[in-house]
């Protein structure tokens, strides 16, 4: 009996799914190890970049004091949110980083899919290829070196823009220096250097559809245009809210490095965005706790209009994040 009993205690041990689905695991980690090794580079790098920098958000609710610590500084509440919203600075920067993100994404949106679309009507792949690698090449160019050439080519004095301007009859423009020409300036060059880049998920895309249909399309007399209304653009459709929800989620996540180098005291009125205040309240003015409450606003307002764009996406196209 007792041979019985442990010989049925021994199988139910072993036949368990869960220690079952372990093992099965286990053996196919071990055949792809090489994965998985590269895969725990890149969790270490958001680990340490974007999951213990958490822990520094309690900053918002203390009276932060570097000398002390996390254990000595004060705890204030919600003292420094009173602050950034009663603050006269705030709302002027709130208002900036939302128009330039709504204008650059309003203007930069069709761009890549017509890029996208015109580049999968190339019949030779040789031309196809060069036209890629031609638009994508900006992408690659330093945020450094891209203002850099902004700054040589809208020079009022011997930038090559304002001589063209001369040439024309037209008075030569300080574009970096007008604060109303600021965000065009950051915008269409952000267009110009990124939609090579943004047009290779729809070019993916777009690869994926059955060729079949517009063969079937053709023979049935089907013109481009309607081939490229009636097949390629519901077939990269799901992919085209995708992004848009990814993108409005990140009204407020304006890119910090090449605002904070374009800008200058006279465009510092439009220029000024949530990014770069908070970086200057912290570090210039070594104002760190009202830093925090500032960058923690944006990440609460990032995820909730994430959460808000995902739902009406998914009720109204059945197509979302999650």
């Amino acid at each position: 009996m007792k041979v019985q009993e442990t010989s049925r205690a021994y199988l139910q041990f072993y036949k368990n799914p869960a220690r079952t689905w372990i093992k099965k695991q286990g053996r196919y980690i071990g055949r792809n190890y090489q994965l998985y090794i590269l895969l725990t580079l890149i969790m270490a790098y958001y680990f340490i970049f974007a999951y213990l920098p958490i822990f520094g958000l309690r900053m918002a609710f203390m009276d932060f004091n570097p000398v002390s610590g996390f254990a000595g500084s004060k705890w204030v509440g919600f003292e420094n949110f009173q602050r950034l919203f009663q603050g006269a600075y705030f709302w002027p920067v709130l208002r900036n980083t939302i128009f330039i993100s709504l204008y650059g994404l309003l203007a930069g949106f069709p761009f890549p899919i017509v890029f996208a679309l015109a580049v999968n009507l190339l019949q030779r792949e040789r031309v196809k290829k060069v036209v890629q690698t031609v638009a994508f090449a900006p992408h690659f160019i330093s945020t450094v070196v891209i203002v850099g050439m902004l700054k040589l080519f809208l020079s009022p004095s011997t930038g090559i823009v304002n001589l063209m301007l001369e040439v024309l009859g037209a008075e030569r423009i300080n574009f970096m220096g007008q604060a109303n020409l600021f965000p065009s300036v950051y915008v269409w060059s952000g267009i110009w250097q990124n939609t090579g880049w943004n047009a290779v998920i729809y070019i993916a895309a777009l690869s994926g559809i059955d060729p079949q249909l517009h063969e079937a399309a053709t023979i049935d007399g089907a013109s481009r245009l309607k081939r490229i209304w009636h097949i390629d653009l519901p077939g990269i459709m799901p992919t085209i809210i995708i992004l848009t929800i990814m993108s409005c989620a990140n009204l407020l996540g304006i890119g910090f490095e090449k605002i904070y180098l374009m800008q200058n005291d006279l465009n510092l009125s439009t220029s000024e965005v949530i990014s770069t205040y908070s970086y200057k309240i912290a570090f210039d003015q070594a104002d760190y706790s009202y830093s925090a409450a500032v960058s923690m606003f944006n990440s609460v307002v990032t995820f909730t209009l994430l959460v808000i764009v995902n739902a009406i996406s998914k009720k109204i196209s059945d197509t979302s994040l999650w």
